[in-house]
């Protein structure tokens, strides 16, 4: 099992993995992380590789599956979390968005989805099917943000804009490889506590509106709750789902609360 990044919803997708017995890879681009999550999951016993590269570097990416190739003779699962905010590149509202804004944020967040997903659809398609037919299943992590927009509290336009493109990517992918034996499905969180949701973590007046918003969890989800429908999504026990989007999202999309 394959997943992109190292902190936040893909380190607990990595540590849920490896406690299920499979090897885990993982491809982030920060060593200090990287090193983390790589002997947190060896110390509790799991079996984990880890290569790192910049996922918006295309020739970095190949050679690192390549890389992964060879440590690895199977890829039955790929969690494609790697991305962040754009707003330190000025990401907000489109009507006050610098192009230069709108092509970094989508750069961060598209470029490697695509080529993280795309390589493993290379590898999975080149494995022979196992007992079951399967050749893999594919997860992308998109937002609950590209459908259920906060724009007083989150009004950042490019990032939900690729967050958008992702599921629309989800359901091409999924009808195109079904009959490959290849799964692809979104997974869209809400507002989850990670690095990335660190100047929501610190402001107390956007934790109240997360407590409101997503009353399931009573403010922030936590990481783990992320990771273990990732870790289902890619398990054999959803065989029979591609093409589908689960919001993991405390109650976001069906609760209405004050801006």
């Amino acid at each position: 099992m394959l997943v992109t990044g190292a902190t936040g919803i893909a380190a607990a997708t990595a540590h849920r993995l490896a406690r299920t017995g499979v090897h885990v890879l993982v491809l982030a681009r920060d060593p200090t992380t990287t090193e983390s999550l790589v002997s947190g999951v060896r110390d509790a016993g799991g079996h984990i590789d880890a290569e790192l590269v910049d996922l918006t570097d295309e020739a970095a990416t190949v050679r690192a599956f390549e890389r992964l190739r060879a440590r690895a003779a199977r890829l039955d699962g790929l969690v494609a979390v790697a991305g962040g905010s754009g707003r330190r590149f000025g990401d907000g509202r489109l009507d006050a968005m610098a192009l230069s804004a709108w092509e970094e944020t989508l750069r961060l967040n598209g470029h490697p989805t695509m080529l993280a997903v795309r390589e493993g659809l290379r590898w999975m398609r080149g494995q022979e099917p196992d007992a079951s037919g399967a050749r893999g299943a594919i997860v992308v992590v998109s937002s609950v943000l590209a459908t259920s927009p906060s724009p007083e509290r989150f009004g950042t336009h490019a990032y939900a804009a690729i967050k958008g493109a992702q599921l629309a990517l989800v359901t091409t992918l999924a009808a195109t490889h079904a009959v490959e034996g290849i799964r692809v499905n979104a997974l869209s969180p809400g507002l989850v506590d990670t690095p990335m949701a660190r100047r929501a973590a610190e402001d107390p007046d956007l934790r109240a509106y997360a407590a409101r918003k997503q009353p399931l969890v009573g403010g922030m989800l936590d990481a783990a709750d992320v990771a273990a429908a990732a870790a289902f999504l890619v398990a054999p026990a959803s065989r029979g789902i591609t093409g589908q989007e689960l919001v993991v999202d405390g109650g976001w999309h069906v609760t209405s609360v004050a801006p």
